[in-house]
């Protein structure tokens, strides 16, 4: 269960930790162990106690969508026309392409990545949405910052 006040409580180990962890998630309890300076059952108990706290949510592999075959990702600001939200939000989430989306506060509920193969495939996803939603498309060029921790002091 969280802290009341929203925020965990982390000492540098734990910090240590899950910096690790987020430059390598398959990292093995024994090298993280070996990484902060402490046993393995020591830095297992405290994995498990920032999963309780819901700090670590989980492990994920990073997926190079470029490497699939997906040339082309894009951010999508999808505005649902009137009383569509429930529709937009079940077609989002029925879209393969779409891999992220977030509602987010504006005149655009959702904010989506999408990653498309070409301009065709592109153009076929957000044709789905066109009776439903107004969208608004920007290829993304580049990362200029990759996922990253938030400040952990």
């Amino acid at each position: 269960m969280p802290p009341r006040n929203g925020k965990a409580a982390l000492d540098a180990t734990d910090a240590r930790l899950l910096a690790a962890l987020d430059r390598d998630a398959r990292l093995a309890v024994s090298e993280l162990a070996r990484l902060v300076g402490m046993s393995a059952p020591a830095v297992a108990e405290r994995m498990r106690r920032l999963e309780a706290t819901g700090v670590l949510k989980g492990f994920c592999a990073e997926i190079d969508p470029r490497a699939l075959g997906y040339a082309i990702s894009a951010m999508v600001r999808i505005r649902p026309l009137p009383g569509k939200l429930h529709l937009v939000e079940q077609l989002i989430d029925a879209c393969p392409n779409i891999v992220e989306c977030h509602k987010i506060t504006g005149d655009d509920p959702f904010l989506a990545r999408m990653v498309v193969r070409d301009v065709e495939e592109m153009d076929s996803v957000l044709e789905a949405l066109a009776d439903h939603a107004t969208t608004s498309t920007a290829v993304i060029k580049s990362q200029a910052v990759r996922r990253r921790l938030p400040p952990l002091e």
